[in-house]
């Protein structure tokens, strides 16, 4: 007999009650502790089918704001790729799970993430992505991993780009909680879909520009000062974001 692989959950895209209950504990949080702005939530209505959420990647308090802020106006619950350090922390890990986090091994490529990743969007449901891999140590965009577009060409998922401004400020690196003040802003662009790419040496260029893409569409979204790698691709698109007032 031949080893099979068993075959993968299906997954709801109704958030549950654990969901419901996080998001609006970290609205409430956002809320009394911040100055939150919200630009663009009425993008995500009628949004169905795979949706794939791409945005930078500052501080450990952008994961929440997405969450708390975007699956209410989605109404529909987010998957997420984070790192695997996470899922192992004493009841945390838990949460996160049970939040929809897959785990994804960084500094190595993890085969198994991306197919659960991939089986997200299959099924027709919403993930999360943060492109960069990790949080930017300046607050300006890095470079992109090439994952995330060859994710979005495998499923045609639509893409929904979303630029976080302020949350360094919030919960900066190598700070064990957040602090409160400080403003906080949640931009969404509009959603937008790749074109296939060829074979060989064309498909490996055609991936490179989906991902040049991909963080030109989250740059128009951020300030000058955050645009980092992507500045000039977004300079020849003629964007002119604005910082949070």
């Amino acid at each position: 007999m031949t080893d099979q692989k068993p075959p993968r959950e299906r997954l709801d895209d109704h958030p549950d009650w654990v969901i419901r209950a996080t998001d609006a504990l970290a609205r409430l949080v956002f809320r009394a502790t911040t100055r939150v702005r919200l630009e663009g939530l009425d993008r995500l209505r009628g949004l169905e089918g795979p949706v794939l959420i791409v945005a930078n990647h500052v501080s450990n308090a952008d994961a929440p704001l997405v969450g708390s802020f975007l699956i209410p106006a989605l109404g529909r619950r987010i998957h997420w790729l984070g790192k695997q350090e996470a899922l192992d922390w004493p009841i945390l890990g838990r949460i996160f799970a049970r939040n929809g986090v897959i785990g994804i091994r960084r500094g190595e490529a993890d085969i198994e993430a991306f197919r659960a990743a991939k089986h997200v969007l299959d099924e027709g449901h919403v993930l999360c992505i943060f492109p960069e891999g990790t949080r930017s140590p300046t607050g300006a965009l890095q470079e992109a991993k090439e994952g995330t577009a060859i994710l979005a060409l495998r499923t045609g998922a639509r893409i929904l780009p979303v630029g976080i401004v302020g949350t360094g400020g919030v919960w900066p690196r190598g700070r064990a909680l957040p602090r409160p003040g400080g403003r906080v802003a949640l931009r969404v662009g509009d959603p937008f879909t790749l074109s296939a790419v060829g074979t060989g040496s064309a498909r490996r260029v055609g991936q490179q520009a989906a991902t040049q893409e991909i963080m030109r569409r989250i740059a128009e979204l951020l300030p000058p000062a955050q645009r980092g790698a992507y500045a000039a691709a977004v300079a020849a698109g003629g964007s002119d974001g604005d910082p949070v007032r």
